[in-house]
């Protein structure tokens, strides 16, 4: 189910996080950072593993460096590697890994979107997915200090996930075609 926006694909993330992510309040931290201009949106020339591994570790120093009142997440699109869902989702202990190697744990977590995100135990077309599904695979580089305060500044945070599931389940699998076209 994949789709390939012939759009720019920097516009069309901005498009997916403004619609889907802030639109249905999927997270409901996203609207500040994205308001402020704290997103800082990183498209990809990797074509490998990875060279994609070595740009990441490029935006986990830089986004670490960098002033939380300047860019505050990272968001790095890579249309052209790791396409493929189980492929991308093995990548992701790399990822970890080079948090780890680059001293960062504790301090920047990366977070995973991809077209095709599919949750241990659901079914491919489980609406639910759509949770973490994004126009391109994308990792979401977050600094945890960042996460702490929203989360400890939100009410029940923990209902988060209980609340989007719903809100998919009564969007349905197309309204969020819709809601994406």
């Amino acid at each position: 189910m994949s789709q390939a926006p012939a759009a720019d694909p920097i516009e069309t993330t901005r498009r997916w996080l403004e619609r889907a992510v802030i639109g249905l309040n999927l997270c409901p931290f996203a609207k500040a950072v994205l308001a402020k201009g704290q997103v800082r949106f990183v498209l990809s020339q990797a074509l490998t593993p990875e060279d994609l591994l070595e740009e990441l570790a490029s935006e986990l120093v830089l986004l670490e460096q960098s002033d939380p009142e300047k860019i505050d997440t990272t968001l790095l699109i890579h249309p052209k590697v790791l396409t493929d869902f189980l492929d991308f989702n093995d990548f992701l202990d790399l990822a970890d890994g080079a948090v780890a190697a680059l001293d960062l744990e504790g301090e920047i977590q990366v977070a995973s979107f991809h077209p095709d995100y599919q949750f241990a135990g659901t079914d491919f077309d489980d609406v639910g997915n759509c949770t973490n599904r994004s126009p391109y695979p994308t990792l979401h580089l977050l600094r945890e200090l960042s996460v702490e305060r929203a989360v400890a500044a939100f009410p029940d945070p923990e209902v988060i996930v209980e609340r989007n599931l719903e809100t998919l389940d009564k969007l349905g699998f197309e309204g969020w075609r819709r809601l994406m076209g």
